[in-house]
């Protein structure tokens, strides 16, 4: 049951930071949206809300890297679109509501542990991404610039898509990047 609670409090907080950013997501927000019990927040988070938000940004980049298991072999343009895929879900979900729970972290602390924590998932994301674009056939340089390229440009488009409160910005550059893939899945 302690897990249970200390998990539905991270991942009410990482809807909160998608919904509202870093600033306006608070332990009392966390405990109404999630109903866990108000002892709980210093039980299962000592160190406070930077706890809380650092346990929501790794739970947020083990996610993402998750939906990339088993896609060794794949080629770019698959990858791409799997990648893509998290996040254009996470905006119809959310009626554009919704961003990267990550970036809304990255942009508004001034914490040098929640940026070793956001710094430590977008370093991830791009590794296993630089990883498996060389086992789709790119070069070592272009699969790491193509997998930073793939994670900045897909987190900006979320921004552009919330800002916009449409979807045409998100697809505009998912078009693309998957024309991008696609010329290395032809060679």
């Amino acid at each position: 049951m302690a897990g249970k609670v200390r998990d539905q409090m991270i991942d009410g907080a990482i809807r909160l930071l998608a919904r509202q950013g870093l600033q306006a997501t608070s332990f009392s927000e966390v405990l109404e949206l999630t109903g866990a019990p108000r002892g709980s927040i210093y039980h299962h988070f000592p160190g406070g809300k930077d706890q809380l938000v650092g346990a929501a940004v790794d739970r947020v980049g083990a996610r993402a890297l998750h939906t990339l298991d088993g896609k060794q072999g794949a080629s770019a343009e698959e990858l791409t679109t799997v990648f893509l895929a998290l996040w254009r879900e996470l905006l119809v979900r959310s009626d554009c509501g919704a961003g990267c729970a990550v970036l809304a972290v990255t942009v508004a602390t001034d914490s040098q542990e929640l940026l070793q924590h956001v710094g430590a998932v977008f370093r991830s994301w791009r590794g296993e991404l630089a990883e498996l674009f060389e086992h789709a056939g790119l070069p070592a340089k272009e699969a790491a610039q193509f997998a930073a390229t793939l994670v900045a440009a897909s987190e900006g488009a979320v921004v552009l898509a919330r800002a916009e409160q449409s979807l045409e910005p998100f697809e505009l550059v998912a078009d693309q990047l998957l024309e991008q893939a696609n010329t290395w899945s032809k060679r």
